[in-house]
């Protein structure tokens, strides 16, 4: 009782801090001192005598401090600026948001025969408060905030006021915190929306915030923001708009699972709403939804969208009532005109509607209406079928899959046997279209999903079985799933359906997709794991004796289905297999064996036999694959790899001694470079003699798996020694002719083969692998390869000059493959041992200035007839230097330097060389250079100028050298433009999408510019008839070179779009001057606007070259000229653009 009557009596001026200390006290969770109990206690006059106290104090401190006094005091320190209150204020905020607490409190002990009058008085002076706090009082805000939310959830008088101000602060702050706490109090307190008047100004702000939400994925992803938005369509009809409107917006940025949501609310919302507001959620919104669906074009990024709202509703009409009828009325008026529309895409959009929605009906129907509007509907799925747009039949395809899936057992037996027939026997085999085929495959798996389907099914898919070897892989693809479908679901036997004879050619030789999934299909077949291992080696050569090159495809994609340890088991099974066979041919000798096994004779025993190479050579090659293929688990488990060497090794020998055909070496020395040489020792001994031994120009094909061998042996050291023999040494330098006489000199007399050496080298330098272990060698002795490779410059000379003497070294075949093997291996080291010096690079460099002083210099002082003797010499090693140089600095290895001097002697190339043979190596030169400038940091911004004045000088230099060759020789400048079609291509879209609105794109669109102004201009000028000077209506209407250049820029929007503005500037500028040229604009414009290829750009530059025509207008004054004639159709031809 003590207590009681001390805290009623603390509330007032005097005891000011004793007041403020039992809230304190109340807070702190340490403390016994409980207020709710405290309240609990009190006796009806005390809380109204405690409710008047607290409004005489809250009254005393607002007096004393008044609100329009509340600012911030700036006081300044000596170092910095410290914002502080006012003492006495600061004070008396703490005062108040005591009260507040202590009214909070008190609310929850309030009951309806109490007078509470008082502390409405203090809650409604606090509410007006509240807008005066400065940002700071954060905690204040907060208190008074619970305090209307509070009031607002115990209904007591004036909550309306209450309820306003805390929606609007929970409001406000749900969307500006991260976190969704708020978000849940606001959902508890939405009612309150409906305090606000919507047609008010005050309104105005609560609108845009409330739209905010709808943007706000926080309230979308959460339960109650979902619940909360979905609320807000019940304020105003005319907010519905607005909400609709906002949504609409935001869709494109909006994920799959988040239109999931907005569905959701969309959903909630009708299914609570009722009169107006409903009729507005569907026809505004739902039906609009409806509308969009269909109209929509395909691939805007907002139509999926669309359709995951409609989804949504389709998947409600089973479960929830009143969808149904709901998806009938509004779907009435607009899916059925869109099923019959003339734009094709509204069909399709339409028909996949139509299909999800199905059936669309009124419950309310009776029997008679209801078998009336299905009739309909099945007319309608004919209807789609037999569409002249393919996509509408693919989605006739779906339609009937679904449906009939679904409602196998309500539908009649002949319209179930009619649509899958015309499915199966007509669109399964639609010439017109890989979609509607591809659909067919795609879809009869979600009718095999219904067992009762399968017995008719079984009857009618034989019929596809050449859909296998449909030319479209979608297609091939689309057919083996529904096999693997059939397969899963037993529906029918897959060999039924396609022989296996159709699907072991397709798995001979069709692309991994395909044969991946022809792999899984067959896979148990030919390599049953439940079954004993002997079957697995009799289902081997079973196949191999069907189909030996879709054995190895076979197998060469096992591993993908089943573990490791079952194909290791199947290499020793087949390994076994073969010492039986090998040890049955020994056997046959000795006849009281073969009288003694006769007993136990397995069915391999019976079939295989050493003498049938064919199945010896298959199995050979099974082993070598599938041990490929486990490579990598084996290198893991080192006791197989270790028991798997050591069996093969013991076996190999005998293999090599009985296995002598050719089919069988290749996969036995493939074998021999998969074990160490340790365990082969008389084969790993004898494989450098039997490279040695080969002859120049009847080499044996095996030499590949021996230099396989030796590489993977380690040994390539030895190869090196044989190319030492092989090719020329570059003669020692420096060394006196006394010192090379008393030096001893051992004749070799073994053949030198350098012919031999060549092709060895460029095996390993094609082949990875190989590769790598040649660049594992000493440095010291791949620099004495590269010095014997470089004296073929030596012979090149030689023969190009003719000077009469034979090459010293190589003949002309073998002089040009060393120096292309030269260059590429010098960038092979240099990638390989000096990414920071540019040692071997400056090889390269070495053999460009070889290039420009011996090469073209020569050129340049010949004679043609004399060139076209040598045409091939010199062509050749022009390309193969343009080559490693575009691959040098692809891969990153070419600095500014390099890039400028590759540059440059392009250009002394194209001023001295005749013939365009290099062109398209330009352009890769070119595009590379373009791309390799974003990944340089170390270029400095005078060089990177530099370098893209150079890349414009070739590549107009390069047009103009192609624009002559129209000139002279029309029909080989015409082969010659579309031989480089795509790698001009390639070099536009790389400036375009890198180095947009640079100088050097501003100059390479200049450049394509000049071009067919040029020519357009020079043919208007040299027309000898009005018909010749008409305006092309097409592309094909451009002379050639402008018709080449205008369809590669026409390809891609973006060069289109800047290509127009280059356009323009240049016409602007008067670049672009005179009648004529003004008029080659004009047909370049005109080929650019047709068909799909419109640009609004087009009219733009319409506008202004009609306005730079006008100032010729005085031309109409003189007599009949080509100018004239071309101003008065120019500017009539100008003015119907501009006015379409």
């Amino acid at each position: 009782m003590e207590k009681r009557e001390t805290f009623i009596q603390a509330v007032s001026k005097e005891f000011i801090e004793d007041f403020v200390q039992f809230v304190q006290l109340h807070k702190n969770a340490s403390d016994p001192f409980d207020l709710n109990e405290l309240l609990d206690e009190l006796s009806r006059k005390q809380k109204e005598q405690l409710w008047q106290r607290l409004k005489n104090l809250l009254t005393d401190v607002l007096l004393e401090s008044p609100v329009d006094g509340w600012q911030i005091v700036k006081i300044k320190a000596e170092d910095d600026m410290k914002i502080e209150y006012d003492s006495k204020m600061r004070k008396n905020i703490e005062i108040i948001h005591a009260i507040t607490s202590v009214i909070v409190t008190c609310i929850s002990v309030i009951n309806e025969n109490e007078n509470y009058e008082a502390l409405l008085e203090c809650a409604t002076i606090l509410n007006g408060v509240l807008y005066a706090l400065p940002e700071s009082e954060r905690k204040l805000s907060n208190s008074i905030q619970d305090l209307c939310v509070t009031w607002w959830e115990k209904g007591l008088s004036a909550k309306e006021d209450m309820g306003k101000t805390a929606f609007v602060m929970l409001l406000r702050k749900s969307l500006e915190t991260k976190t969704g706490a708020d978000i849940g109090r606001l959902w508890r307190i939405h009612e309150a929306l409906y305090c606000f008047d919507f047609d008010l100004e005050e309104s105005t702000e609560i609108k845009d915030l409330l739209l905010e939400c709808f943007i706000s994925v926080k309230f979308i992803k959460k339960e109650e923001g979902r619940r909360f938005l979905s609320s807000l369509f019940n304020w105003n009809r005319n907010f519905i708009k607005m909400i609709h409107g906002t949504i609409k917006n935001q869709l494109q940025g909006l994920t799959k699972s988040l239109m999931v949501h907005i569905a959701e609310i969309y959903f909630r919302a009708w299914k609570k709403a009722s009169g107006e507001i409903l009729e507005t959620i569907e026809n505004g919104c739902i039906q609009d939804f409806m509308y969009h669906g269909i109209n929509l074009p395909r691939k805007s990024p907002v139509h999926s969208k669309v359709r995951e709202v409609l989804s949504y509703f389709h998947h409600q009409k089973n479960v929830r009532q009143g969808v149904e009828e709901m998806l009938y009325r509004l779907y009435k008026p607009i899916l059925w005109r869109g099923l019959k529309a003339r734009n094709s895409e509204v069909r399709s959009n339409a028909a996949l509607l139509f299909v999800e929605a199905f059936p669309i009906r009124d419950p309310n129907f009776n029997t008679i209406e209801m078998d009336s509007e299905i009739q309909k509907q099945f007319e309608e799925l004919y209807g789609l079928l037999e569409d002249p747009y393919p996509l509408v039949r693919s989605t006739g395809v779906l339609g009937v899959c679904k449906i009939t899936s679904k409602y196998w057992e309500l539908m009649p037996p002949t319209i179930l046997v009619d649509l899958l027939k015309k499915i199966t026997g007509e669109l399964a085999f639609d010439a017109s279209s890989a979609e509607v085929r591809c659909s067919v495959f795609k879809c009869l798996p979600i009718l095999l999903d219904n067992k009762l389907s399968h017995p008719l099914l079984e009857q009618l898919l034989p019929t596809l079985k050449y859909s296998l070897h449909d030319n479209s892989e979608k297609v091939r693809v689309a057919f083996v799933d529904m096999l693997l479908k059939v397969k899963a679901v037993r529906a029918a036997k897959f060999w039924k359906i396609c022989p296996m004879e159709h699907i072991l050619v397709r798995l001979e030789t069709d692309s991994r997709p395909v044969i991946r999934r022809l792999v899984n299909l067959i896979f148990n077949s030919f390599l049953p794991v439940n079954q004993p291992e002997e079957v697995w080696c009799e289902r081997c050569v079973t196949l191999l004796q069907m189909n030996h090159a879709a054995a190895r495809r076979f197998y060469q994609y096992a591993h993908e289905h089943t573990a490791c340890t079952n194909i290791a088991k199947l290499i020793h099974v087949i390994r076994r297999c073969l010492n039986a066979c090998i040890h049955k041919a020994v056997r046959e000798y000795q006849e009281e064996d073969e009288e003694r096994e006769k007993e136990n004779v397995s069915v391999l025993d019976q079939t295989l036999s050493v003498n049938d190479v064919a199945s010896m050579a298959g199995l050979l090659e099974i082993i070598v694959i599938l041990w490929k293929s486990i490579t990598t688990s084996m290198e893991k488990n080192k006791e197989a790899k270790v028991y798997t060497i050591n069996k093969f090794a013991a076996a190999l020998p005998q293999y090599l001694k009985v296995f002598t055909d050719d089919r069988c070496k290749t996969p036995l020395f493939i074998l021999m470079s998969l074990v160490p040489a340790s365990a082969v020792p008389p084969f790993s001994c004898g494989v450098i003699s039997t490279l040695r031994n080969q002859e120049e120009g009847a080499v044996d094909k095996n030499y590949c798996t021996l230099l396989d061998c030796l590489c993977s042996w380690g040994q390539v050291g030895h190869i090196l020694e044989l190319f030492s023999d092989w090719l020329p040494e570059e003669h020692p330098q420096n060394k006196s002719n006394l010192a090379s006489k008393r030096k001893v000199q051992i004749h070799d007399t073994r053949p030198i083969k350098p012919e031999l050496a060549l092709i060895y080298l460029e095996y390993l330098l094609t082949h990875s692998k190989n590769r790598e272990c040649l660049l594992s060698a000493p440095r010291k002795k791949l620099n004495h390869l590269l010095k014997a490779l470089a004296t073929s410059k030596v012979d090149l000379e030689s023969l190009l000059q003719s000077s009469g003497e034979k090459p010293r070294h190589f003949n002309q075949a073998t002089a040009l493959q060393a120096f292309s093997l030269h260059c590429r291996l010098s960038i092979h080291l240099q990638h390989k041992f000096c990414s920071e010096e540019k040692v071997y690079l400056s090889t390269l460099e070495d053999t460009g200035f070889w290039l420009e002083n011996k090469i073209l210099s020569f050129i340049e002082d010949q004679e043609e007839e004399y060139l076209k003797l040598h045409r091939v010499i010199y062509q050749q090693i022009i390309q193969t230097y343009l080559t490693v140089g575009k691959d040098v600095i692809m891969v990153g290895l070419g600095n500014y330097k390099f890039q400028i001097q590759l540059l440059k002697r392009s250009l002394r190339i194209m001023q001295t060389v005749k013939g365009f043979f290099y062109v398209s190596l330009l352009l890769g030169i070119l595009k590379e250079i373009t791309r390799s400038l974003l990944i340089q940091k170390s270029v400095s911004k005078e060089d990177i100028v530099a370098l893209f004045d150079t890349v414009q000088k070739v590549f107009q230099n390069m047009l103009e050298c192609i624009a002559r060759s129209f000139k002279k020789q029309p029909e080989e400048g015409l082969r010659l433009l579309y031989s480089v079609q795509t790698p001009l291509h390639e070099f536009i879209t790389t400036i375009q999408s890198w180095h947009a609105n640079t100088p050097v794109h501003r100059g390479v669109l200049s450049t394509l510019i000049a071009a067919p102004v040029v020519e357009i201009s020079h043919k208007l000028r040299k027309a000898s008839d009005i018909e010749e000077l008409t305006p092309p209506e097409r592309l094909e209407d451009l002379p050639p070179f402008s018709r080449c250049l205008i369809g590669i820029i026409i390809k891609t929007p973006n060069v289109v779009r800047s290509f127009l503005d280059e356009l323009k500037a240049c016409v602007t500028s008067d670049d672009i001057e005179g009648i004529v040229c003004l008029t080659a604009v004009l047909h370049i414009i005109l080929a650019l606007n047709t068909g799909k290829h419109q640009s609004p750009k087009v009219k733009e530059v319409g506008a202004i070259v009609l306005k730079k025509l006008k100032t010729f207008m005085e031309i109409t004054l003189e007599e009949d000229s080509i100018e004239r004639y071309l101003y008065g159709s120019s500017s009539k031809t100008l003015s119907e653009l501009l006015n379409s």
